[in-house]
């Protein structure tokens, strides 16, 4: 359940800046790096959690890291050769 709410934050984050694009007049493309950087940080941050707090190991948070940082970006690829 963790995963599936860190996911949905990363596309609110994702429709945050699509809006950003859409108020400054910038296509979502020229935006699209900046919102990749923030969300590598935030997926490594929730990454680090689960080492440090939770107890898990680097291996075994690695594919939730891939699945957490991959499902937004991709969303984001998909938005972005839309328009």
């Amino acid at each position: 359940m963790h995963t599936v709410l860190v996911i949905l934050g990363g596309l609110v984050l994702l429709a945050l800046t699509v809006l950003l694009a859409r108020l400054t007049g910038r296509p979502v493309r020229s935006l699209l790096p900046a919102f990749v950087a923030v969300w590598f940080v935030c997926a490594a941050i929730n990454m680090w959690i689960g080492i440090a707090r939770a107890g898990y190991s680097f291996m075994e948070e690695l594919p939730i890291f891939a699945v957490i940082f991959v499902v937004p970006v991709a969303v984001a690829l998909f938005l972005a050769r839309k328009r």
